[in-house]
């Protein structure tokens, strides 16, 4: 009999959990559903790049997984019953809806942005979580005369990487940053002083201990009272995680995150796997890992691991969750590379400079790569067979 594995999502998670699902389980009474609105790969590591006004190159899934055995659905997941194991989809501009019935779910619907709750934002300011999103703002900007004012509102990872590569792409602007802390405190002290060279160097102007809690269409308001003129907002603050999940009977955290336990599986509902942004796992020093592609992938190969284990009765292998650097581009021409311990928190080494534009270059492409070539070393159709047919010996001789 068939075993149906859905995997609901195609961002960087659910399209490599995908990939390696389909050589661990490349055979005939396996069967893999793909479920994602969007036919091509997007990059969400580089959509500051897209805002900026650069373009990147397509990665069409139907190349992506030819020949992998992994059947690609062009749809929108519209409800998850996780009681009844199907999933709702619907295609594209069509009211019609189809029902996917699953043995093994992936759910790696991942997250959009957050507006923290701060009035204004959904009418006024931008984000660059989404490929929509990034473009939407593209356009803002390429329409901003010189010397229009942009506020980039959040001084993580995001923050920086956006107004840095706003910045550099347009010095005609006045790009001005709000963090809600000290600029970039989570740093080490040399990872901080280059990243004060490096925006002090784009113009950018940097307001620190500044939560804003209100966006207007010229301005923005922070706690304290200030007012930062703004012809443009960027928002980047956070992550929200996508809300199907909240509809369904799963055991979740009160952000809205699937409880998983160390194989990325569902402490309460055992045919569920949750990765990515979407799952709430933890990591070294019994911390959560955070929203990222570094956590994510990770959680990816994990799931997809002791899924193959599970179905072919072998051992579940544990992949090491854990963190061992930071990746950061500040604009096309300087990047910070801090190297952190294994649960996330700062040393002193870092790289700067060059080697950090080639390295945080090679890390993004890297991903890209290895969501491209979802079944590398899958082995051919002859070891396949082979492989199999061990297989069903074992089985044959256990049951004897």
């Amino acid at each position: 009999m068939e075993h149906r594995i859905v995997v609901l999502g195609a961002g960087y998670t659910g399209a490599v959990a995908a990939g390696r699902l389909a050589r661990r389980l490349h055979r005939e009474d396996v069967a893999i559903t793909l479920v994602n609105p969007e036919p091509d790969f997007v990059e969400r590591v580089r959509l500051h790049q897209i805002a900026a006004g650069q373009d990147l190159k397509s990665r069409p899934f139907t190349e992506m997984f030819a020949g992998t055995g992994v059947e690609l659905k062009l749809a929108k997941v519209t409800a998850v019953d996780v009681d009844r194991k199907t999933v709702t989809v619907s295609a594209a501009n069509s009211p019609e809806r189809e029902e996917l019935a699953y043995d093994t779910l992936v759910y790696a619907l991942g997250s959009g942005w957050n507006d923290g709750g701060a009035a204004g934002t959904a009418e006024h300011a931008h984000e660059v979580s989404s490929r929509p999103g990034a473009l939407r703002l593209r356009d803002r900007l390429a329409a901003l005369d010189a010397g229009g004012t942009v506020v980039v509102v959040g001084g993580g990872l995001t923050g920086l990487e956006a107004a840095t590569e706003i910045a550099e792409a347009r010095p005609d602007l006045d790009v001005a940053l709000a963090a809600r802390g000290a600029l970039g405190d989570w740093l080490s002290e040399q990872g901080s002083a280059h990243l004060r060279k490096v925006v002090d160097g784009l113009g950018i102007t940097v307001h620190e201990h500044a939560a804003v809690d209100a966006v207007a269409a010229d301005r923005v308001t922070t706690a304290d009272g200030r007012t930062l003129p703004a012809a443009v907002t960027v928002w980047t603050t956070g992550f929200a995680v996508h809300p199907i999940a909240r509809a369904t009977s799963l055991e979740l955290t009160d952000g809205g995150q699937i409880v998983v336990d160390g194989t990325m599986r569902s402490v309460s509902h055992p045919d569920v796997y949750a990765v990515g942004d979407a799952a709430m796992a933890i990591g070294p020093g019994d911390k959560p890992l955070r929203m990222s592609c570094a956590s994510g992938v990770p959680m990816a190969w994990q799931a997809a691991d002791a899924i193959a284990a599970r179905l072919t009765a072998t051992k579940v292998p544990h992949v090491a969750l854990h963190y061992s650097k930071q990746c950061i581009s500040l604009g096309r021409k300087e990047a910070l590379i801090q190297f952190v311990t294994a649960d996330d928190q700062a040393v002193e080494k870092t790289m700067t400079g060059r080697k950090a534009v080639l390295f945080k270059e090679l890390i993004c492409k890297g991903a890209a790569w290895g969501v491209a070539h979802p079944t590398l070393g899958m082995p051919s159709r002859r070891r396949r067979v082979a492989q199999q047919g061990t297989r069903n010996h074992v089985r044959a001789e256990l049951a004897a």
